[in-house]
């Protein structure tokens, strides 16, 4: 989905488009890609590891040192795993990476941000989008036990009942990968009524926005 967007934009022709992920190699098969959509673009690319905060921080002052400002900054990366994992800094894998990382990695540019918001001739055209899910549904967040150690959880925190039982976190299994991206997606959306709390008064506003659904449909005739 990444790769749909970045070339979707620079049919837009911008200036500049940086261009964020962990494997340099992929960096570089969009960046061509880029190129052939528009020759006046130049990619910039930034290796970003979500799942490590002292990347992120590497990341971000890399951007700082390639412009003076951001216009729009789309936070689309994730994962999601079946087994219970953690990122560098010790957080489960899929709350670490889709929430806490894009959380640090936003707010490290959000002076950008507000400088983009200040240079543009269109109050209100800066924005930070946020690729959430309706996988929200599948958790609030867990804030008793978000890094899923087995803690207990008020009724309020857990995710509904009506799940199936692949997807239910049991005292024999305090990890689930559903209700783990939930956390997660939900985690995107109350960044962003955060960030339109918090940046407002800077015209900058926050979009959390669900990527949508292809439904599979087999139809039999006999």
């Amino acid at each position: 989905m990444g790769e749909n967007l970045a070339t979707t934009i620079a049919r837009h022709a911008p200036k500049t488009l940086i261009l964020a992920s962990r494997t340099r190699s992929k960096l570089e098969d969009v960046a061509r890609l880029v190129r052939e959509q528009s020759p006046d673009t130049e990619p910039k690319l930034v290796v970003l590891d979500l799942g490590s905060q002292r990347a992120i921080r590497d990341a971000a002052t890399e951007i700082w040192r390639l412009v003076d400002h951001v216009d729009i900054l789309i936070n689309n990366a994730a994962v999601v795993s079946s087994e219970r994992r953690e990122t560098t800094d010790g957080l489960e894998q899929t709350w670490g990476t889709n929430h806490i990382g894009h959380y640090l990695f936003t707010s490290l540019l959000t002076p950008l941000l507000a400088a983009g918001s200040y240079k543009s001739a269109s109050p209100g055209s800066t924005r930070v989008v946020n690729v959430t899910s309706l996988g929200y549904r599948l958790s609030p967040i867990r804030f008793h036990d978000y890094n899923f150690e087995g803690k207990s959880v008020p009724a309020e925190e857990q995710s509904p009942m009506d799940l199936p039982s692949h997807m239910k976190i049991t005292p024999d299994f305090p990890y689930a990968a559903f209700p783990a991206y939930g956390q997660s997606k939900t985690g995107n959306i109350l960044h962003c009524v955060s960030l339109n709390e918090k940046l407002a008064q800077r015209n900058v506003k926050a979009f959390a926005v669900h990527p949508g659904c292809t439904y599979h449909i087999a139809a039999i005739w006999q």
